[in-house]
């Protein structure tokens, strides 16, 4: 019950964050908003690895030269997946945001079969519902989708690939590590593009402060270290169920606090995509047979 709360929690964490991201769009570009984001919630990951460090002090001898190639890797693809999002947040509600994001919980089976793994058919049953909810989610009046959905949607296949690194290089490099430094490489990616794009003021940052503080300490930062920590515990399986609920609070989030409204449709094609997402994961479970 516990690890199911603090899963729960995370989830509610980085659903209403899409509150936050997009209002954060209202006081400065998507590049300034991530590089701040992550450079702060890897800063907030630093006090983690110090105290694992002491207790273990074999990770001492950690070089960064054997793993520049998994978390350069890493960082690259999270800075793509995040500055989707962010763009995509600009012309976007919070809810659909989520939602569409959402998808990658269903992709990452479905890209599994470029690296030559089968896939489950309820993992296809999953991915039509969630299509057929995306239609439902962001075509509005004939045969037309915003850009920005679209975007988001790219997005959400760069998260499904992000997935597939987390979870090849996790346990080499190390979870919380391998965090913090991706978060730092988006960080500095992140920023080094807002001098090229985007023009940064201390006002914006100041008048911004509170999505930012929201964004780096308690959506990467805190949400991050409870999902390692329910996750030592908990079914992998399980656990993304849960988590997949992120799209439920990130339209609760809009609906509250931004006054976004969910009509019938939206609501129906929001819901198609949660159950989709089900599907997958439920019944997408590959059950051992005894001999």
């Amino acid at each position: 019950m516990t690890v199911d709360l603090l899963l729960l929690l995370t989830a509610a964490i980085w659903g209403f964050a899409f509150v936050a991201q997009r209002v954060g769009m209202s006081h400065m570009g998507p590049f300034t908003f991530n590089g701040i984001r992550f450079s702060l919630g890897a800063l907030s990951l630093v006090p983690i690895l110090i105290w694992q460090r002491r207790k273990n002090p074999a990770t001492a001898g950690f070089s960064l030269k054997t793993y520049a190639v998994p978390i350069g890797l890493t960082g690259a693809v999270l800075f793509i997946a995040s500055s989707l999002q962010q763009v995509g947040l600009m012309g976007s509600t919070a809810g659909k945001g989520g939602f569409i994001t959402g998808l990658y919980v269903i992709l990452v089976p479905l890209l599994a079969l470029f690296w030559g793994q089968r896939t489950h058919i309820a993992h296809w049953t999953g991915a039509l519902l969630a299509v057929f909810g995306l239609y439902l989610l962001s075509f509005e009046g004939g045969w037309t989708i915003s850009p920005y959905d679209l975007v988001l949607l790219a997005g959400a296949f760069i998260w499904a690939v992000h997935v597939h690194l987390i979870a090849k290089y996790a346990d080499p490099v190390g979870p919380v590590r391998l965090a913090c430094m991706q978060f730092a490489v988006c960080g500095f990616l992140s920023l080094a593009a807002a001098l090229f794009f985007e023009p940064i003021t201390i006002s914006e940052i100041r008048d911004g402060l509170w999505t930012l503080l929201y964004g780096s300490f308690l959506s990467v930062g805190l949400a991050y270290t409870l999902q390692v920590i329910a996750q030592r515990t908990a079914n992998p399986t399980h656990a993304v169920i849960i988590l997949s609920l992120e799209g439920a609070f990130a339209a609760l989030g809009g609906w509250l606090f931004l006054h976004e409204a969910m009509a019938a449709r939206t609501l129906l094609g929001a819901g198609l995509i949660l159950i989709g997402t089900l599907v997958s994961q439920i019944f997408g479970i590959e059950r051992k047979t005894t001999p």
